[in-house]
């Protein structure tokens, strides 16, 4: 990721939601969206929107908005949405299988090969159609599909040892579901998704 990406964190974090928005109104044939329907619809400011929107390069047309077409591509494209990028999951417990299920994942370019459980109830079989192999053949398993990308919904206690070995099988990308903060080297990308963090954020706002 680039610092420039990087740098425009919580701008990358809204445009999923308007890119939904975007491809509602594709659907109803309509050409130009405005930076500030957008706003209304997610209850933002549409001078945010629109400097969201512009770290994708697209800019809008005065009294017309942006061409939906072009916008979904862009926005598509600067996710990286726009091609395929194949990956294996770790630990096929509750959030593991519901990943492997999760549609929007496969639409947005992201293929699981291959999924890995220490269980032997749990391996020899498919989950939603991804075949589930045992954790000892991970590493042959990632060295012959040449995958570089991994995510990891594994018992906190067992993610360090994992993480180790993906990195060793050529890894270079992890999408982090447990609560600990790896250690990794140089050149390889984690990003970790605090779900109880999130979780006590929704709690507070309940309270105020």
């Amino acid at each position: 990721m680039t610092k420039q990406k990087i740098a425009s964190a919580p701008s990358i974090r809204r445009l999923p939601s308007y890119l939904h928005i975007i491809r509602l109104f594709q659907r109803e044939g309509e050409e130009y969206i405005s930076g500030t329907f957008i706003g209304q619809k997610l209850n933002l400011d549409p001078i945010q929107v629109r400097k969201d929107l512009g770290i994708t390069g697209v800019a809008g047309k005065p009294k017309k908005g942006y061409p939906v077409e072009e916008l979904i591509s862009a926005i598509e494209c600067f996710l990286g949405w726009n091609r395929t990028r194949n990956a294996v999951l770790v630990g096929v417990g509750n959030l593991g299988s519901a990943l492997l299920g999760y549609q929007e994942l496969k639409r947005h370019g992201l293929n699981i090969l291959a999924a890995f459980d220490k269980n032997p109830e749990k391996t020899g079989g498919t989950v939603h159609g991804t075949p589930v192999l045992s954790v000892d053949a991970m590493e042959t398993e990632i060295l012959r599909l040449g995958v570089t990308t991994a995510i990891l919904t594994i018992p906190s206690s067992f993610a360090q040892e994992i993480a180790d070995i993906l990195i060793k099988a050529g890894i270079r990308g992890i999408w982090n579901f447990t609560n600990v903060k790896l250690k990794v080297p140089d050149g390889v990308m984690v990003q970790k998704e605090d779900i109880s963090s999130g979780y006590a954020m929704f709690c507070i706002m309940l309270h105020d």
